[in-house]
């Protein structure tokens, strides 16, 4: 077998890839072919580090292989892999060894097409699927030694990406499958969510995916007190703590959307949980600021910067007949053995992109003290990356001495196929 690791967390917003044994990835590029404006076809992304300098995103065309989670377009997939292991890693698939991440629940047909995908498409020498959740306590275990989640090797791992939210118990770095829960919720339902409200109160943004995403994770955050920023939205003088305005492209001036006062957009992290802490707030807040000037093409969020995360722990906001996320956990950790529960609740992490709002933790850890018995303790913590915790969790098992030992090769691949296969996984 190669000595040469592979390391790829395939997200259905971001792939991240690199060798195994690296602190970070090589690439992180988004997962989709798109085509702007000024283009006839479809064309490959870049890395994210040359997204903001390269290409007029506006009004983007966008074609994704992953779909809710599962892979619904392997012949376009294979297209992004392939200029990604040609162009971008300049590896050679034959020669090397694959880690790839498969998030848990993961149905038949879609196992045997990654599995095609990696054997027969591109020849590697041998795989290794790994669940995301279990590679995250993976990480954070060797990050912090003396800690509950090292010395028991238990956590429940909370991955709100960009199809959906899992909450995964873990145990020996193996994901309990029987007690795993999800929400249909993650970061393209928050975008989307953001695209109908905007659309509806100001100006159709509907086709501007990759700005109104942009949008989102700069203005975007977790009320601590929802009927309180519902009452400050409400307020029409100026200097309205929670407005920001973004300035939408022009084609001409600038190409990317931006916050006009990113430094007045924080001003909501000041807020205390009395409503008088928040008038002594409004007091301090510049009084000139304007309202958005529609012939410049801005937009103003007031309520919308905190009600799109709000569907995370409200699904019915969104007419889903599904739990929030407390509860989710909730039940994740009651389906448990009960000698377990004590330790999940005290080492619950939170990971992936969309944990990345601003007081998720706060507001979760609220949440969650009335649901649970009042003799365990709660313990929430949030990765360095919660984007690339993944990744360094899999780069780390990539070094390990035991990983060759525990991959499927080609061979046994094509005289025992992917079922058999598979059983070696625990999947």
């Amino acid at each position: 077998m190669s000595n040469n690791i592979v390391v790829l967390d395939n997200g259905g917003g971001l792939i991240k890839a690199g060798q195994g044994g690296e602190r970070d990835p090589l690439v992180v590029i988004p997962n989709c072919l798109f085509k702007p404006l000024s283009s006839k076809k479809f064309i490959y992304p870049p890395p994210l580090s040359d997204l903001d300098v390269d290409i007029d995103l506006t009004s983007a065309a966008v074609r994704r292989p992953i779909d809710r989670g599962y892979l619904i377009n392997p012949d376009l997939q294979r297209d992004i892999w392939s200029h990604l292991f040609s162009s971008l890693l300049r590896i050679t698939p034959t020669s090397s060894s694959l880690l790839l991440t498969e998030p848990p629940l993961s149905i038949p047909s879609v196992q045997r097409a990654t599995d095609e995908l990696v054997f027969e498409d591109f020849g590697f020498s041998s795989l290794y699927l790994a669940n995301p959740q279990s590679l995250v306590h993976l990480y954070e275990a060797s990050r912090q030694p003396g800690s509950i989640l090292s010395r028991t090797q238990c956590s429940l791992v909370v991955d709100c990406g960009f199809s959906f939210t899992h909450a995964v118990p873990v145990l020996h770095n193996f994901t309990l499958n029987y007690a795993v829960k999800r929400i249909d919720l993650g970061g393209k339902a928050f975008t989307n969510y953001l695209k109908e409200l905007v659309s509806y109160r100001s100006i159709n943004v509907m086709d501007q995916t990759f700005l109104m995403d942009d949008a989102k994770e700069k203005l975007c955050f977790v009320s601590l007190d929802l009927h309180r920023d519902l009452n400050l939205a409400r307020e029409r003088r100026t200097g309205n703590v929670l407005k920001s305005t973004y300035v939408l492209p022009d084609g001409v001036t600038h190409t990317k959307g931006y916050v006009k006062d990113p430094q007045s957009a924080k001003s909501f992290l000041t807020l205390g949980l009395s409503d008088g802490g928040a008038n002594t707030v409004m007091d301090k807040v510049d009084v000139e600021k304007k309202k958005a000037d529609m012939n410049k093409n801005e937009i103003d969020l007031t309520n919308e910067r905190f009600l799109v995360p709000e569907t995370l722990f409200q699904p019915a906001d969104l007419g889903m007949n599904q739990a929030g996320i407390a509860e989710c956990i909730v039940r994740a950790v009651s389906s448990c053995h009960s000698y377990l529960q004590p330790v999940l609740y005290q080492s619950i992490i939170l990971t992936g992109g969309s944990t990345l709002f601003p007081q998720l933790k706060e507001r979760l850890e609220r949440e969650l003290r009335p649901l649970v018995p009042d003799h365990f303790d709660v313990k929430i913590t949030t990765q360095e990356d919660p984007i690339l915790g993944v990744w360094r969790g899999g780069s780390l098992l990539a070094s390990s001495p035991d990983f060759e030992s525990m991959c499927v090769t080609k061979a046994e691949y094509e005289e025992l196929g992917s079922a058999r296969c598979r059983r070696r996984f625990f999947h």
